[in-house]
């Protein structure tokens, strides 16, 4: 089954009982919350009870007086009420946000904490159902779903209370319809909760796809294909649309159902208790009251087959949250950890062997790296170059430790880097990527990226190394031009040298380029070559490129080939060797010769 079409039991306790810790630190404001609930619920059921005294005792007896007190204390109870009703309604809304904004913070420092291979398995469409669409569901039970319940249990035992009181033989009367409540409940909570299945699953269907077509619009206008995707869209819609419109329809008839049973109810109060009166056997006061109570019992009935629903969907979304919440894959850090206040920057992986997604056994396990083994001293410059998926990238992922390998060592001025806190070890790397990712805000934030420690004058300063403060100094508003989504309003050479001035702005003692060149012109190539033998100076960088004409001044070039170190050396003497860096390099210099004739 689909993660969202469960939905669970309609109560669970060990679920409750989870969800309730959140509201913990709100204990008192519930606790006041309920006992307001208790007040306004048994001045609701008192209101009946005033139309009877007014009947049969102040204008069955013409006491003019008795009736305007009766009036006045009625008015005085009503607006009492009101008054709780409206500190009742905002507390438990205050409440409710700020238990879901609690929820919400946590679910969001978790999704943080969760290593990559989290994120290799999610789309980011499920996700985002679980940090909005869930936890609004969940707000829906924290606002109005506990202590609203409270409210409507509390009203009708107090109706109960009176009508019994009264009348108790009228009371078994309007009472007698109940089971065919219960049967017409039982029908609509087994339809309303299939039909809220299919809006689920259809939803977070609706998620997914928004978020993976608007990220590849381009790729959808390139090739022409808005049609069929939105062919696509429209019949995941439309499943949404008949869903919603299924839920609507079997709240429509059962709605009208309760206020039929209800009129039911009122016909035979009206046949029983009018034989009475007419008889003399029963007062007006008490069928009007009987009226009036039958007329506010079926209310908190409906509210309290609509509770059941938000409890029931409440339940099926905090299980998924918590899912969420309980997931473990984590890259963990050392319980005692090693300090590295001092980086000099020597890095070393000694017999690494690491697979994305282990198998049982060594033979069933696609390793992507197989025993590597290599030293970069300190202030070097080494570049890794070999085919697609030779396990280039991967050396930088496990060097940051977003991944922890199966065997092996990897060591950082001959520290292992499982013995140090992943925030004090990647606060020395500084990563520049092919695909330059910028946040929404502006230049200058996404230099600093919102670090307080960077001075306006050091993003300046960072900007100039790269040259990047030729482009900005241009724009309007400079360093505080805006940056739209994923840097939309820049060009790709562009949004790469903002991505070098941040790694500069950073001060790292390690240095990696993942294909940093690739996907600018030649013209900013040459500004950025020019740049990076600036930013080498000093630090030990790891370089990885394609286009082996800008490595070739490095102080050592690992060729990989199926996760495996084949060749070492320098680019003439790897060019000596004959060969796959040789072969690399007559490709890529026989296509240049290729474009340079066309």
């Amino acid at each position: 089954m689909h993660e969202e079409e469960s939905l669970g039991k309609a109560y669970d306790a060990k679920l409750m009982q989870r969800l309730l810790r959140y509201l913990r630190p709100y204990k008192w404001y519930v606790a006041l919350a309920v006992i307001m609930s208790i007040l306004v619920s048994g001045m609701e059921a008192v209101r009946p009870y005033f139309i009877k005294i007014a009947v049969d005792e102040n204008i069955a007896n013409g006491d003019g007086h008795g009736l305007l007190m009766t009036t006045l204390l009625f008015l005085g109870v009503m607006i009492f009420r009101g008054a709780i009703q409206y500190l009742n309604t905002y507390l438990t809304q205050w409440v409710g946000q700020r238990t879901i904004f609690d929820l919400r913070t946590q679910i969001f420092a978790h999704l943080q904490r969760l290593g990559l291979k989290f994120y290799d398995r999610n789309p980011i469409g499920r996700l985002i159902t679980r940090v909005t669409n869930d936890i609004e569901v969940l707000n829906d039970m924290f606002s109005s779903g506990i202590v609203m319940t409270f409210s409507d249990i509390f009203t009708i035992i107090g109706i109960l209370y009176f009508m019994f009181s009264m009348n108790w033989k009228l009371a078994l009367i309007s009472l007698s319809v109940l089971p065919l409540l219960f049967y017409g409940t039982f029908l609509f909570r087994k339809k309303a909760r299939e039909a809220y299945r299919e809006v689920r699953l259809q939803l977070a269907r609706i998620n997914a796809f928004m978020q993976e077509h608007i990220t590849g619009m381009l790729v959808d206008q390139v090739f022409n294909r808005e049609r069929e995707s939105f062919k696509k869209f429209a019949r995941i819609n439309a499943l949404h649309r008949d869903g919603n419109i299924r839920s609507v329809f079997y709240y429509a008839l059962f709605y009208p159902g309760v206020d039929l049973i209800g009129a039911i109810a009122i016909g035979l109060i009206i046949w029983y208790a009018g034989v009475d009166a007419i008889g003399g056997a029963m007062t007006i006061g008490t069928v009007m009251a009987f009226l009036q109570f039958n007329e506010m019992f079926w209310r908190p009935i409906r509210d309290l087959s609509q509770k059941y629903n938000i409890m029931q969907t409440a339940m099926a979304s905090s299980e998924r949250v918590f899912k969420l919440l309980d997931n473990k894959t984590t890259v963990d850090d050392p319980d005692d950890p090693v300090a590295m206040p001092v980086v000099r920057g020597e890095i070393e992986f000694r017999n690494v062997w690491f697979a994305y997604h282990p198998g049982p056994t060594d033979a069933e396990t696609e390793w992507i790296l197989k025993d590597v083994s290599f030293t970069i001293n300190a202030g070097k410059t080494v570049a890794f170059v070999g085919h697609t998926g030779a396990g280039k990238t991967t050396i930088i992922s496990l060097l940051a430790r977003f991944y922890d390998i199966q065997r092996g060592e990897i060591l950082v001025d001959g520290v292992n880097i499982k013995h140090v806190r992943q925030e004090e070890l990647r606060k020395h790397i500084a990563v520049v990527l092919q695909d330059v990712f910028l946040f929404s805000g502006d230049i200058k934030a996404n230099i600093s990226l919102g670090d307080e420690s960077i001075s306006e004058e050091r993003i300046k300063a960072a900007a100039r190394v790269v040259g990047a403060n030729r482009f900005i100094e241009r724009l309007p508003g400079q360093y505080n031009e805006e940056v739209k989504e994923r840097g939309a309003t820049l060009s790709v050479g562009q949004k790469q040298l903002i991505s070098f001035a941040r790694a500069v702005a950073y001060h790292p003692k390690i240095l990696v380029l993942d294909e940093a060149t690739s996907s600018v012109d030649t013209e900013t190539e040459l500004l950025i070559q020019g740049a990076i033998k600036k930013l080498l100076q000093g630090r030990t960088s790891i370089v990885i490129a394609h286009r082996l004409s800008t490595i070739q001044t490095a102080d050592m070039i690992i060729v990989m080939h199926k996760g495996e170190i084949r060749e070492t050396g320098t680019h003439q003497k790897l060019l000596a060797l004959g060969g796959i860096y040789y072969k690399l390099y007559q490709l890529q210099y026989k296509d240049q010769e290729i474009k340079q004739a066309v």
